[in-house]
């Protein structure tokens, strides 16, 4: 018996809950024996069992050596809707896992969030066979242009302190007093 997990997907369509991680599922694999290998999903590590020419194997990879979760677009055929699929990306295509297949755009989408921030790794999209970030990052920051200030004319306006808004330092001028010689009343041990 395999250690943790339990068997997921449908008979239908692939999908994995990333909330209900470790997940045992069989993803299709051209250069297996028998077509398929059989993978473990954990939130730290990933391994994968199969066997090729007769002799079996277990690659057992941190998470963090995959590249980011893909969303790849497939367009339909004839009448057929396209779908949508979620990709666990790695270096090596041989070693990319499928974690979702969808023809819901909107599900996939919040499956495709999920599963990076539950795996801690970036999103990626497809664009002309490339993947690439959609959003500009600086290691593991996100970079956005600079916001301007919220302005305050709206209906929940007064329910907040205007104070902090009208506050200045205060200046030291000759009048202002100084006490010296005086014992400090501060709270020590």
């Amino acid at each position: 018996m395999r250690s943790g997990g339990s068997p997921a997907g449908s008979s239908r369509a692939l999908r994995l809950d990333p909330f209900s991680l470790p997940v045992r599922f069989a993803a299709s694999d051209a250069a297996a024996d028998e077509r398929v290998r059989h993978v473990e999903l954990y939130r730290e590590r990933v391994v994968m069992r199969r066997s090729l020419a007769g002799m079996r194997m277990a690659l057992n990879m941190p998470v963090s050596a995959f590249t980011g979760v893909a969303l790849r677009l497939t367009a339909g055929e004839g009448e057929e809707p396209g779908t949508v699929s979620i990709v666990l990306e790695h270096k090596d295509p041989g070693l990319a896992l499928p974690l979702a297949v969808s023809a819901e755009s909107d599900d996939a989408m919040a499956d495709w969030r999920s599963w990076a921030s539950v795996l801690g790794l970036p999103l990626l999209v497809e664009d002309e066979g490339v993947l690439r970030e959609p959003l500009a990052r600086m290691g593991g920051v996100r970079i956005e242009r600079v916001r301007a200030r919220r302005r305050r004319h709206n209906a929940i306006k007064r329910r907040r302190p205007s104070m902090p808004l009208r506050r200045r330092a205060a200046k030291l001028t000759g009048a202002t007093p100084v006490h010296r010689g005086e014992r400090e009343i501060i709270a020590r041990n």
